[in-house]
């Protein structure tokens, strides 16, 4: 019996070979799918308090309804149809019905400004652009005499729109009645267009988040989306038993890829949270037996826990103390491959049923088989808590134009700060001469959508991708980010330093949400901070700290002391080239609609850099 046995059940999280679903393309996978499934449930979404079950047969019947109104509006296989909403089942719905018309789909964040919407809609050649709301569709409107091959806006939701008068305008509620009348004069059409799709067309359309430059189309085939779904289920095994929630942007190839085609695969059901703000409520309604996430989302639950421990009792403090204390040590003997004795197995049971499982009840995972970490580095003391927890994380490492992931961890080892070894379905190498890590496979996208001079020099000669992260790989094969080609650090004494390791460190904090370490040519680091501002509020609350505004409490001597004290703690693991001497705190509240973030919430190191410069210059000079 494996070691892991202590912590978990390792037979529930073994990959999966059994699920069988023909289809060389996502749109036969989906009709095949919904044939063998029939009424089971796929999805829910919550509205209004109350939670609405979706068979596969009314997604099917949904979809061929949406597919037919869209062949009605002259809807052609190849063209592009765009979808500017947050995630939520609708979406859905329209993704596989663009599909099932051999044409492509492309998301667009929510967050993203009418010039954005103006720029992607243009690229793409978007033909029909599904929008939320009103307020979607206002920056629709903004730009759509600037884009005219857009011939039609179809709204999701039309409260506030009834008397909305437009030709080019319709609910999806009237592209749905338009379809249901096509499909009966048409009732071949759709089945016709499914059937004629191959798998090397193109499917979808991601762009990059665009930290450097406009964003880049990535183009994925049909064929690199199905064999990806397939090729996932030997690593992180899904089955129709499993409930996983939906909540990440469907625009991004991680929800996209590990969510919905994923999902659509193995029939494991999807839960849509009512909207971002109600994730830590909706998680513990759901209880997903599987969950991936970004490190943001783990490090808020695991500051969420932290913050409530600083409000219990002594006694209840000391309880934590005891019990976590137990599951880190078993974690440190099942990380090094170490047996666990008999007595400290018992102590684990006992601090499961008398502390951790409260704590995973608490956050929501304690149904959960695995957790999955991924698109961003994560800290390794972050993935040792869960682990202590008895939940194993999984850390999965790609990136857009490889269809989301090429290298993973398996719960039978696991190394924290490691993204894995290369996934069986694509091949990874380390460049020689750069140590720069490579992928190559058919699950690499097919290139970028009007640059094919970037797409070029996006593969080396011998046709492998260049991902732009350098790292190393150890004697077991498992690869580790040292940093993007970019962004690592050399100091004017000579010293490399690779930023991301400082920088994760500052992020276990519970009141640093993101940080940029600075110091490429100077005398020594510096950082921008952005803080938790729920975390830090509650903290200048309970310390009785005067303040009006989001600017004022970063402003606070208090909360610069608390920062420091973070910094001070991160610097004791680092030698003395390697640590922050000052850093200054962001004191605008940021949201993904601001330029310095990405969609995914990840502060943008170079547009940091250049507008924050002043303040950098300051913490130089000073020093």
């Amino acid at each position: 019996m494996s070691r892991m046995s202590t912590l978990w059940d390792l037979s529930r999280i073994q990959p999966c070979n059994d699920v069988v679903v023909e289809g060389d393309t996502l749109a036969k996978m989906f009709w095949n799918a919904a044939r063998q499934r029939g009424t089971q449930t796929w999805m829910r979404q919550k509205k209004l308090g109350i939670w609405k079950s979706w068979s596969w047969q009314q997604t099917a019947d949904a979809v061929r309804e949406i597919a037919g109104g869209l062949m009605a509006l002259g809807f052609a296989p190849g063209h592009c149809a765009s979808i500017l909403s947050n995630t939520n089942i609708e979406w859905v719905l329209s993704d596989i019905a663009v599909l099932s018309c051999a044409g492509v789909a492309n998301g667009i964040y929510p967050t993203d400004a009418a010039s954005q919407v103006h720029y992607l809609c243009e690229d793409s050649a978007t033909r029909l652009l599904f929008v939320e709301d009103d307020e979607q569709l206002d920056k629709a409107l903004e730009v759509r005499e600037r884009l005219p091959l857009l011939d039609k806006i179809i709204v999701f939701d039309m409260e506030g729109l009834h008397q909305l008068d437009d030709p080019s305008i319709l609910s999806l509620d009237a592209l749905r009645e338009m379809g249901r009348a096509w499909n009966a004069q048409h009732p071949e059409a759709l089945a016709e267009r499914v059937a004629a799709t191959r798998p090397e067309d193109v499917a979808i359309l991601v762009y990059t988040s665009g930290t450097t430059g406009k964003p880049k189309g990535a183009m994925h085939t049909h064929e690199a989306l199905v064999y990806s779904a397939r090729g996932l289920n030997t690593l992180v095994s899904r089955s129709e038993a499993d409930e996983a929630m939906c909540f990440l942007p469907l625009c991004h190839i991680a929800e996209r890829m590990g969510g919905e085609y994923f999902s659509l695969y193995t029939g494991c059901k999807l839960n849509f949270v009512e909207n971002p703000d109600t994730v830590p409520e909706n998680v513990r309604e759901i209880a997903p037996t599987v969950f991936t996430a970004v490190p943001r989302v783990w490090e808020k639950f695991y500051s969420g826990v932290m913050i409530a421990l600083k409000e219990s009792s002594r006694v209840q403090q000391l309880a934590y103390a005891w019990a976590i204390g137990v599951g880190t040590r078993i974690a440190d003997r099942v990380l090094a491959q170490q047996p666990v004795p008999a007595t400290l197995k018992a102590q684990f049971h006992l601090a499961r049923w008398l502390v951790l499982g409260n704590v995973r009840k608490m956050i929501g995972i304690h149904r959960a088989r695995f957790l999955v970490t991924g698109a961003a580095p994560i800290s390794p003391e972050l993935v040792k808590w869960y682990l202590a927890l008895g939940v194993p994380m999984l850390e999965v490492w790609g990136m857009t134009e490889t269809c989301g992931a090429s290298t993973g961890m398996r719960a039978e080892r696991i190394k924290p700060g490691s993204i894995g070894p290369a996934i069986g379905f694509n091949e990874v190498r380390l460049d020689p001469a750069t140590s720069e890590i490579q992928v190559k496979g058919p699950n690499v996208f097919k290139g970028y959508l009007n640059l094919p001079e970037k797409t070029t020099e996006t593969f080396t000669e011998d046709g492998w991708l260049r991902t732009g992260d350098v790292g190393t790989v150890d004697d077991e094969g498992f690869y580790r980010i040292t940093d993007r080609m970019k962004d690592i650090i050399i100091t004017a004494g000579g010293k490399n330093v690779t930023p991301s390791e400082l920088e994760n460190e500052l992020k276990f904090s519970p009141y640093v949400t993101d940080a940029v370490v600075i110091g490429d040519a100077r005398a020594y680091l510096t950082v921008i901070i952005m803080i938790d501002q729920e975390n830090v509020e509650k903290y200048a609350q309970d310390h009785d700290v005067p303040f009006s505004n989001y600017a004022s409490l970063t402003r606070a001597a208090e909360v610069q002391a608390l920062i420091q004290d973070v910094i001070d703690e991160v610097n004791k693991k680092f030698a003395r080239v390697e640590q922050i001497k000052k850093f200054f705190l962001l004191d605008t509240q940021l949201t993904a609609e601001d330029e310095e973030l990405t969609p995914t919430m990840k502060l943008k190191r170079k547009l940091v850099q250049t507008k924050y410069a002043p303040q950098i210059e300051a913490m130089y000079r000073q020093g």
